[in-house]
């Protein structure tokens, strides 16, 4: 009951700081905060919205079997960033979106505008799916299911808790709720190091130590090209998923979009990029110090790497204390990346599906199913999930945002037009194309793709986009 007594209180907080930053909102509180919202506090709640869960649970347990090569993928956020803040943005800022697909409507047309966002409703329910979906599941398994609580009853209840927080404010309470999160989300993460070092009997610098000569610290790759761990696939990897996954994302850019201006956005995304590799070093150095401890007390390191941390700090291994923090912790993580998830696919539906940025009511509404959904979607991952939980997002990211990087990078790269009514269709196609490549390519050589799966299929986007534009052209 403990880890119960403790979402209680953290969810009795958010509440609170909902009750004060939701009054008197309205659909331009909810959707762009009013446009108020300090640079800087957008800047650290980010960093909680896109940690989440899978990054506090899946991370520290990677340096099983790939060591800290993670940071490799890290070192590309930091440049995909800087393409963020001083490419994207500033169209974004000048054209005043709400949503960011708006502008593929003013550029390229009404059907690629409508398939740009139909991408991202997709990429964004399922991916904030499997997100959420680790929070609930170790709920589950370490609380509810002893007690006889059904999976769906938990997931249910979970999500009813986001949607009582977020339903008046919106994004303005976002950027509150998100900074009070990610505080707690680093304290917690930052405690629980210090409680796994105290267990292994050490001081600080000697855990520093015992981390660098550990076998499982190598970051860099050069060697094997065929490897998924190489580096140039990894950092390549990193800038477009970045770009794609916040540059191109209603969910990441919404925040941005909510500062006062373009200056304050670029400032929060720059020192947001700067914040990615120290924060997952420190998920990774927890992983190495969990393994220790591990073999320090003769405990069998679990089969899958997203059992490392809960196998220690959800069972009560290391002591009450540590069952608290990493309650908080991953609650914080979770909460922080599904709230504003919810909330950016309640945007996105109003604003570019249902075209109706005023509707109150049907913005509230819209808000209840988006909710309802996400219970589905979370549901459905449990059953058909056979790896591990980070990768599958990268996977899934792969194929559902590969045309939205596809049709904004004919969009911003070039000046021409193409065939509207076929965008659709191009869309549709190249994650299939993408997909049958890479199962002939495995077939045929053996060689796999792995994040690189993002370019490929933005390529063809591009690729299938530049003849419809040369056949407008002709015609």
């Amino acid at each position: 009951m403990l880890i119960v007594l403790t979402v209680l209180l953290y969810f009795a907080a958010l509440l609170l700081l909902s009750r004060l930053t939701a009054r008197r909102s309205d659909n331009d509180t909810f959707f762009r905060g009013n446009r108020r919202s300090p640079w800087y506090m957008v800047a650290f709640g980010m960093i909680g919205a896109s940690i989440s869960g899978i990054t506090f649970v899946s991370v520290p347990g990677m340096v099983l079997t790939t060591g800290m090569t993670y940071l490799q993928m890290c070192i590309g956020f930091i440049f995909g960033y800087f393409i963020i803040a001083f490419v994207l943005l500033p169209v974004y800022y000048k054209l005043r979106l709400t949503t960011i697909y708006s502008y593929l409507g003013e550029r390229l047309g009404r059907r690629s505008y409508k398939t740009g966002a139909s991408f991202f409703l997709l990429s964004k329910m399922t991916g904030a799916a499997v997100r959420f979906y680790v929070v609930c599941i170790i709920l589950q398994n370490f609380v509810f299911e002893p007690l006889g609580v059904p999976f769906a009853v938990t997931v249910i209840s979970m999500v009813l808790l986001i949607w009582l927080y977020t339903r008046r404010g919106g994004i303005k309470t976002l950027v509150w709720t998100d900074t009070f999160q990610t505080a707690c989300m680093f304290a917690a993460l930052l405690l629980i190091i210090f409680e796994v070092i105290k267990a292994l009997g050490m001081t600080p610098g000697e855990a520093v130590s015992a981390i660098y000569h550990d076998a499982r610290s190598g970051v860099f790759v050069f060697d094997d090209w065929m490897s998924k761990q190489y580096f140039w696939k990894q950092f390549l990897s990193g800038i477009f998923v970045a770009v794609v996954m916040t540059g191109l994302d209603q969910d990441m850019m919404q925040k941005n979009l909510t500062c006062k201006t373009l200056r304050d956005a670029q400032k929060d995304m720059c020192t947001y990029g700067f914040a990615f590799v120290p924060a997952n070093l420190l998920f990774l150095s927890l992983g190495i110090l969990l393994a220790l401890l591990a073999g320090q007390q003769s405990i069998a390191l679990p089969a899958h790497g997203d059992d490392l941390l809960p196998m220690f700090a959800a069972t009560g291994r290391l002591g009450s204390v540590v069952v608290v923090l990493f309650t908080i912790g991953v609650v914080a993580a979770a909460f922080s990346s599904a709230d504003s998830a919810m909330t950016a696919l309640t945007t996105s539906f109003c604003v570019d599906i249902m075209e109706k940025p005023d509707d109150e009511r049907l913005r509230r509404r819209v808000h209840i199913g988006v909710a309802a959904v996400f219970v589905v979607f979370i549901l459905a991952f449990k059953v058909i999930n056979s790896t591990s939980v980070i990768d599958a997002i990268y996977i899934l990211c792969s194929y559902t945002y590969g045309p939205l990087l596809g049709l904004f990078a004919f969009g911003l790269l070039t000046k021409w037009k193409c065939m509207d009514k076929a965008v659709p269709y191009i869309c549709v196609a190249s994650p299939l194309i993408c997909f049958a490549i890479d199962n002939g390519v495995s077939a045929l050589t053996g060689y796999k793709f792995g994040y690189e799966l993002l370019m490929l299929n933005g390529l063809l986007t591009l690729a299938g986009l530049t003849v419809s534009s040369a056949l407008r052209r002709n015609n």
